[in-house]
């Protein structure tokens, strides 16, 4: 599902933030500054985020690997993938709408 592009009232693109507000809406950033606190921690959860997908994929590579498996363990594989799925694709969605936009991609964790 693409979420539209905001703009601040001084017509830049906002970033699309790496988490949601309680209703499960998106969150946006409004700055010129893409060293600020917020968009250094959105950068920072970006790379947990990240990380942490490539930890639910290759646990679940494992899981789908057996020849015997329950379904309780098949549907907990499947929840955490999709959630890390989900958790990636708002990434690049964020990171492409700040590349489309000549704001570059955020700063890469190491």
């Amino acid at each position: 599902m693409a979420i539209d592009l905001m703009f601040d009232a001084q017509g830049r693109a906002m970033r699309l933030l790496p988490w949601t507000n309680e209703q499960g809406g998106p969150c946006w950033l409004s700055t010129a500054d893409p060293d600020s606190r917020v968009s250094r921690m959105a950068d920072a959860l970006e790379s947990d985020l990240i990380a942490s997908a490539e930890y639910v994929l290759e646990e679940a590579r494992e899981v789908l690997a057996e020849t015997v498996v329950g379904e309780r363990e098949l549907r907990f594989a499947g929840i955490r993938l999709a959630e890390s799925l989900g958790d990636t694709l708002r990434i690049a969605e964020s990171r492409g709408g700040r590349l489309a936009n000549g704001k570059g991609g955020g700063r890469r964790e190491g």
